[in-house]
């Protein structure tokens, strides 16, 4: 168990990073599509919208990634419990998200997205989910059904009302 204290550190801290950048570039998103009729705001957060996934997004996921593969390689007894398999699976749909997020931001660089700046709010909520059921599994070793289930079912619940909240006419 050599340096698995600082492994771990090290993995928390790629994990906030890469969170911040999965909650933070859906709002640049909604902004970009709301102005996309302002040519000189949208070059600004296309600037920002590359810089952000590249730059930290991109790096902070592999070391995530990377920094707990090796947790797993020195503590294999991990892949044992039913709670830390439930992390991977909603692990692997927050890699999927981010690698989405990257789709939007290559189609929203070329001007080319048709998604509404409402799509993307609720885009939004979807890394905010899969945070909360990887910290209750985390932090309660367990898969609390009942939780999840609610949990889950609230998070669709908002995204359904944010689909479907009239569009104010400026």
């Amino acid at each position: 168990m050599n340096y698995y204290q600082e492994i771990l550190a090290f993995h928390i801290m790629a994990v906030l990073s890469w969170m911040a950048v999965l909650f933070y570039m859906p709002r640049l998103f909604v902004y970009h599509q709301e102005h996309k009729d302002k040519k000189d705001f949208t070059t600004v957060v296309k600037i920002q919208e590359d810089k952000i996934y590249r730059v930290i997004g991109l790096p902070a996921m592999w070391a995530t990634i990377i920094s707990g593969a090796t947790l797993i390689y020195i503590n294999p007894i991990l892949l044992k419990q039913d709670w830390f398999i439930a992390k991977l699976i909603v692990l692997v749909f927050l890699i999927a998200y981010s690698f989405n997020m990257e789709y939007f931001r290559k189609i929203l660089e070329k001007d080319r997205c048709i998604k509404s700046g409402q799509f993307f709010r609720a885009y939004n909520e979807i890394p905010t989910l899969l945070s909360i059921l990887i910290v209750v599994f985390v932090i309660t070793k367990s898969i609390p059904i009942y939780f999840s289930i609610f949990i889950t079912l609230f998070f669709g619940f908002v995204i359904y009302k944010i689909l479907t909240k009239k569009v104010k006419e400026s």
